[in-house]
């Protein structure tokens, strides 16, 4: 049986927990925040007397008041717990709630009477921790994408890549998809649909796709789009962006830029995560 791995992030309010669980579920972690620390040992049935898929990596976010007894309670049932511990100084913290207006967590629960007072009373709770934390992270002077490069760097799940590309086929005719990235026109390669043998057919049948494709023009094309493409793709996932969307769109949808599509998914699948769809294909 796969053991669960367990990601406990905690550490000073307003220093970045909320951000670092986005960062994490893009990553392929399950994330819960909050979770009430009273319904503890209801997580025994998920991460071990009934093991679910989704729950092999959780990341979990908790408070200073909660974080000894989710540690506690993790390695007591075995499994492999990591901390990440999210830190920053005082003065930036102090800035981060008073540009937000949220309410710091020691004022709600009547353990402090002023934001600079629940700040200290919260880094009192923490002073144990960092000392144990396996990772603490100085958000002071991070920005979002830093604290990613640096969430990646150390707890990436596998070495694949975690940039994404759809490669989405769309007909002009039926407008342009509003999530569209990039987009290229096909507008101008020789139409199928002007083949009578052809012409009912879609990217998605052989004699289409080896139609269009092995012309002179896609060809070139393909060239020059590639070229394009693996500057844009490994830049994007430079500075970090998740996902890019890549449209291909000739008059209707069905031929050239299905057809299309479909290389350009078949030529970059064993790179990065690839999706395809084709939006107008069965429209007439």
């Amino acid at each position: 049986m796969t053991k669960q791995n367990v990601l406990l992030v905690t550490g000073m309010s307003g220093a970045g927990k909320t951000t670092a669980m986005g960062i994490l579920e893009d990553m392929g972690y399950h994330c819960i925040d909050q979770y009430p620390v009273q319904l503890i040992s209801s997580l025994d049935e998920i991460i071990n007397a009934n093991p679910d898929p989704r729950y092999i990596n959780l990341a979990l976010a908790t408070t200073a008041m909660d974080y000894p007894r989710f540690l506690s309670y993790f390695e007591n049932i075995g499994v492999n717990v990591r901390v990440i511990f999210l830190d920053a100084s005082d003065e930036k913290l102090l800035l981060r709630y008073k540009f937000t207006r949220r309410h710091h967590p020691m004022l709600l629960f009547h353990k402090a009477n002023t934001l600079e007072e629940a700040i200290e009373v919260e880094r009192d709770m923490f002073e144990s921790l960092n000392r144990q934390a396996v990772m603490r992270i100085d958000t002071t002077q991070l920005y979002q994408a830093d604290l990613k490069k640096i969430l990646m760097d150390k707890l990436e799940l596998n070495s694949s890549q975690v940039f994404s590309v759809s490669f989405i086929s769309f007909g002009y005719k039926y407008g342009v998809p509003l999530d569209a990235d990039l987009i290229f026109d096909m507008r101008f390669l020789p139409n199928p649909f002007y083949v009578d043998e052809l012409k009912d057919l879609t990217g998605d049948d052989q004699a289409v796709y080896d139609y269009v494709i092995r012309s002179e023009e896609t060809k070139q094309l393909l060239f020059h789009i590639t070229q394009y493409l693996d500057f844009c793709f490994s830049s994007y996932a430079k500075e970090n962006k998740n996902h890019l969307t890549v449209c291909i769109g000739c008059t209707g949808g069905h031929h050239r830029s299905v057809s299309v599509a479909n290389w350009l998914f078949d030529h970059y699948k064993g790179q990065y995560h690839c999706f395809k769809s084709h939006r107008d294909m069965k429209a007439r």
